[in-house]
């Protein structure tokens, strides 16, 4: 039987960048849905900040993931700025169909070579890259809208909380340093059903943080 998983990404995720440049590590046999959701609804759905919302946490995550691109031999410049609005790239990829190569070209313009989506002149080159003439006509039409809000609402369902995040069979591996425990989980389906791993899914909650 052929196995698969969902992909869910936010182009505003420089560890969801780190994730698809390592893909070539998953089985051939993996086939992969590819579907781009906003973060930011992510978040508010589950009332949650995001690392670059919280100011000594977004200084460390920055210097951790130019690190961590530099262990992994993996080119990495950030943007102009960030965060930044993603939506209009992640409706460019779902118009062009959220193919691997698609996604993979709009990751390396924006964090291989640091391109900046909220300049008309660098999406134009973007727009060559990929093939097409006019990025507006295609982010604007009221289907694509309509599909990667479906996106978000699948994301949610299957209960995913952050970018990126693999869901295979139901279970989730979140983050781009999950990626070993989704291969462990592909070679062993078995992994996540030792008594100890069904022990702590469902331990109890021993102290809460008043509101």
């Amino acid at each position: 039987m052929k196995r698969r998983a969902v992909l869910y990404f936010d182009f505003i995720s420089p560890f969801a960048y780190l994730l698809f440049k390592q893909l070539h590590h998953l089985p051939a046999d993996l086939e992969i849905e590819f579907k781009p959701v906003l973060f930011a609804g992510l978040l508010k759905h589950w009332e949650h900040k995001g690392p670059a919302e919280i100011p000594e946490k977004r200084k460390f995550t920055y210097r951790f993931i130019q690190w961590q691109a530099t262990q992994l031999g993996i080119p990495l410049q950030f943007p102009p700025a960030h965060p930044f609005n993603p939506v209009q790239v992640l409706r460019l990829a779902v118009a062009l169909g959220s193919g691997h190569d698609t996604i993979q070209k709009i990751f390396d313009f924006i964090w291989g070579r640091g391109g900046d989506v909220t300049d008309s002149a660098a999406l134009a080159r973007l727009a060559q890259d990929l093939g097409i003439a006019d990025i507006d006509a295609l982010t604007q039409n009221r289907s694509v809208k309509e599909q990667l809000i479906r996106n978000g609402e699948a994301a949610i369902a299957a209960g995913v909380f952050g970018v990126p995040t693999f869901v295979a069979d139901g279970n989730l591996f979140w983050g781009s340093d999950s990626l070993g425990m989704l291969l462990a989980y592909l070679g062993d389906p078995g992994l996540l059903h030792s008594d100890e791993m069904r022990r702590i899914s469902d331990l109890p909650v021993g102290a809460e943080r008043k509101p």
